[in-house]
């Protein structure tokens, strides 16, 4: 059985990792500052993270590209596989940033408003590389509706119908965000996660709401989730790589050791 991951998750605003809650804007002061990337980075990376998440969640909202300079600083001493979203438009914002040292790129609205995106990254740098972030909002008993723009705008989309049509372009990867959890710490939202993940063939990473060890082993049995994203609850010292390994492992879940990830 594949082992499932452990991804600590930054987000970036000015530079700073910030934290906020479904998805709080900063200009509303709905952002709080918790560090400097590449140092939260380096703790992860020495935790035994599998792979690190990095998501410019103000670059789409405000025309920003994504933090170049951040990725070189992280890939310099970090050797976990690295993920960056946020600002990337193109292909070649898609080669810059691999270049700077990320393995792989998320894109988000972008893919929304151009999915031949998806194509046309996954054809030049393969689809492993090209993961599709997904902000989910539920908006009937039934129905998660996609949004974009850092879950500011509602596309008319379904969550589901997407992940599908994003698998079917090229995608890689998927990255389920729950916007009604985000930072809520309530949990994962499973019901959605289960049924992106039967409906795609590709790995689905659950993010949004994780609050507890046992949040993330439901997402990984109920959700059938691949892997779990989480911020906070590391950021916060809450708990570390190594507890959340500990426990899924105690629940029968496999994840790799943290000796055979740690540098």
């Amino acid at each position: 059985m594949l082992t499932k991951r452990v991804i600590p998750c930054l987000d970036v605003h000015d530079g700073k990792v910030t934290r906020g809650v479904q998805f709080g804007r900063a200009e509303e002061g709905g952002l709080k500052s918790v560090g400097d990337p590449v140092e939260l980075a380096l703790r992860y990376n020495q935790q035994g993270a599998d792979e690190m998440v990095f998501f410019d969640i103000t670059a789409t909202a405000h025309g920003r590209t994504s933090m170049l300079e951040v990725i070189e600083r992280t890939a310099a001493q970090c050797f976990m596989p690295l993920t960056v979203g946020g600002g990337i438009r193109s292909v070649e914002d898609m080669r810059v940033m691999l270049q700077a040292g990320a393995d792989k790129i998320s894109i988000n609205s972008s893919a929304l408003s151009q999915p031949e995106l998806i194509s046309a990254g996954a054809e030049r740098f393969g689809s492993q590389c090209i993961v599709v972030s997904i902000d989910a909002k539920r908006t009937a008993p039934d129905v998660w509706e996609v949004h974009s723009h850092g879950g500011r705008k509602p596309t008319g989309l379904g969550a589901l119908e997407w992940a599908v049509r994003a698998c079917a372009l090229g995608a890689g990867e998927i990255v389920l965000n729950s916007i009604d959890a985000d930072g809520t710490k309530n949990g994962y939202d499973c019901v959605i996660t289960s049924r992106v993940s039967q409906a795609v063939a590709i790995p689905v990473v659950a993010s949004g709401g994780a609050g507890s060890l046992e949040h993330m082993a439901q997402v990984l049995l109920e959700g059938r989730a691949d892997a779990v994203l989480a911020a906070s609850v590391f950021h916060y010292g809450q708990y570390t790589v190594g507890e959340v390994k500990a426990h899924l492992a105690s629940r029968g879940i496999p994840v790799r050791p943290v000796e055979t990830v740690a540098y």
